[in-house]
């Protein structure tokens, strides 16, 4: 297979790259815990050299990437592009920048969503997984992570909106910087407080932050072991974000949910969608890949000698 371009899925965390037949299909991929906030002085080069250099040495083709790198704190800023969406206006808004000689760098600009007057949304990267994801037209999409988004794709497939619930940043916060984590003994799965937790969240998103506060008493009254406390927690706010989510969105309960992201956290997620009577349906592997495809071919940079 003859490489067409090299895909950079470049987050806050870590850095993926993957080498990109003119088909689409995945020639070779690798992977490094080089994401934008551990890039030190902002030697983004060396951490793209590090992980790919014999690739842009090799094959001279261009580079799509998207996710914080396109970010305040990244390489270069890409600008948000309001809502809706779809590849073709992103691969029409990209913001290119220069590698080398022979190698551009294309940067997927992120989303914006709302109005001064309401509240505004952003994203970046998680775009590109759900153009990805081959989702149906008039669906929602749940993508669980650091900060999970709900997004809405309309009848013409286009996202026209989403909302941001800051889930995984809050428990992160919550077990390493505050009193809940001392009680807490990590390391050790427990599906049952994990239920318990999300049944609390579920009947409690409007006093989401006395329920959180749950996750302390109950190790203090001995109801939840403390080896059950860290997944006890886990359960509220997901909890409380799935009720918070059906509340304000009226979600249907006659059509599933892509569910999309890392195998762990969707696992979550679906088990407390069940929970709350919501059917969901997980989007295949590679969402991201296959975004950067979709978006590739629009732009033009992806394109095969028979086409």
């Amino acid at each position: 297979m003859k490489p067409s371009f090299i895909s950079l899925d470049w987050g806050t965390s870590s850095l993926r790259a993957v080498l990109v037949s003119e088909e689409g299909a995945i020639i070779e991929a690798r992977s490094a815990a080089g994401g934008v906030m551990s890039v030190k002085d902002r030697q983004f080069p060396a951490s793209l050299n590090a992980i790919c250099s014999d690739w842009i040495e090799t094959f001279g083709c261009p580079i799509v990437a998207s996710g914080m790198i396109g970010s305040r704190q990244g390489w270069r800023e890409a600008p948000y592009l309001d809502c809706p969406a779809t590849p073709a206006t992103a691969a029409r808004a990209l913001t290119t920048l220069q590698i080398s000689d022979r190698v551009d760098m294309h940067i997927i600009p992120g989303l914006r969503c709302g109005s001064k007057t309401t509240m505004y949304d952003v994203m970046r990267g998680e775009e590109t997984q759900i153009w990805g994801a081959d989702v149906e037209p008039d669906s929602v999409c749940v993508l669980p992570g650091t900060h999970s988004k709900w997004a809405f794709v309309d009848e013409q497939s286009r996202i026209t909106r989403f909302a941001t619930y800051m889930t995984g940043e809050l428990y992160g916060l919550l077990t390493k910087h505050g009193i809940l984590g001392r009680l807490m003994e990590f390391g050790v799965g427990d599906k049952g407080a994990f239920a318990r937790g999300a049944t609390l969240g579920l009947n409690n998103p409007a006093q989401a932050t006395h329920a959180i506060f749950a996750a302390r008493t109950a190790g203090l009254m001995g109801e939840v072991p403390a080896t059950g406390l860290p997944d006890y927690l886990s359960g509220i706010l997901i909890g409380v974000e799935v009720a918070s989510a059906l509340a304000a969105e009226k979600l249907s309960t006659e059509r599933p949910l892509y569910v999309i992201g890392d195998d762990d956290l969707c696992c979550r997620y679906e088990a407390v969608l069940e929970m709350a009577s919501l059917r969901s349906v997980r989007a295949p592997d590679g969402a991201t890949i296959q975004g950067h495809v979709c978006v590739a071919r629009e732009a033009g940079i992806l394109v095969s000698e028979s086409a």
